[in-house]
């Protein structure tokens, strides 16, 4: 490992307030650091993400990003780019009108939009991919009794279970309001029997979601659900919000335009959370679609690794 010290900051992303929202690890200066000693430092940090920023391959893109859970990489995820976009931003200077910055991810080049917003800094990015339908074999029951629920407390309206994917798979399971949505507690060895997976031998998430919420701006109430051997609950995830937009699509049929929906995570946690999901509907097609939050540095220091 390239013994040097490196600049790291702590976000806490989805939230305008500190200690709440998502904790990220953002490591600065990572040129030369290797895959192994980045996946040893997001283990050390234990965060849900930690990011690793290097130099970018094309000018004028702002870094190249590398994004760890405590356990492998991820090729996107949605917390980690709004917080790293942030840390970029206002290290560069917010201009009056905001700053646009691209960042270089595994999935591909993620344009990001930062300003400030309501007293804080809130970022949104371009989704790399648009949601997909993928193939779900259990049956709704089955999912529901992996997750504590009766068969009466799955789906509301015409949403149904569902997969869904935009660089991340989940499991989207509708259910009929708070009440339900609070029960919930995922039984990892009955969840890995029937969830998709998402590489590696990891089931996909499971993304619990109701119309009921908490707060009167709220579209959806959701929680989620990592589907790995270590199972835990994370108070915000971007990129289960990009695949949700595919249920949004399939199961709202939202008319032409551009819709700007509030989702709420979070709560059973003691960390609130609030997601912007934009689509832009043409034709009945989803064109394109934004994810964004807002994000507080609450910490930051050296690392001497």
């Amino acid at each position: 490992m390239d013994a040097m010290q490196r600049r790291y900051q702590i976000y806490d992303v989805f939230t305008d307030s500190a200690l709440a929202g998502n904790p990220l690890a953002i490591v600065h200066d990572c040129d030369g650091l290797d895959t192994a000693a980045m996946q040893k430092i997001a283990r050390e940090f234990n965060l849900s993400e930690t990011v690793f920023v290097g130099a970018p391959a094309r000018q004028p893109h702002a870094a190249a990003i590398r994004i760890f859970t405590p356990n492998f990489e991820m090729p996107f995820a949605g917390h980690p780019t709004v917080g790293t976009a942030v840390s970029l931003a206002e290290l560069g200077g917010i201009g009056p009108d905001g700053s646009i910055l691209v960042l270089e991810e595994k999935i591909g080049d993620v344009r990001c939009a930062v300003s400030r917003i309501g007293g804080g800094v809130f970022a949104e990015f371009d989704l790399p991919q648009l949601s997909k339908r993928m193939a779900l074999a259990a049956a709704p029951e089955t999912v529901g009794a992996a997750l504590g629920l009766d068969p009466h407390e799955i789906g509301f309206e015409n949403h149904v279970v569902s997969a869904w994917h935009a660089g991340v798979p989940y499991v989207m399971v509708p259910v009929h309001g708070l009440e339900a949505a609070a029960k919930v507690f995922l039984d990892t060895r009955a969840w890995r029997e029937i969830a998709p997976e998402r590489g590696r031998g990891v089931a996909a998430s499971a993304y619990v979601y109701c119309r009921e919420s908490l707060r009167h701006d709220s579209a959806f109430h959701a929680r989620m659900f990592t589907g790995g051997s270590q199972t835990y609950e994370d108070p915000a995830t971007g990129s289960a919000l990009a695949a949700f937009s595919g249920a949004v699509m399939a199961f709202d049929s939202p008319p032409d335009g551009n819709h700007s929906i509030w989702v709420e995570q979070g709560i059973e946690m003691g960390r609130p959370s609030r997601l912007r999901l934009e689509i832009e509907v043409e034709g009945g097609m989803p064109r394109a679609a934004r994810i964004g939050g807002h994000a507080v540095k609450t910490a930051e220091g050296l690392l001497f690794a």
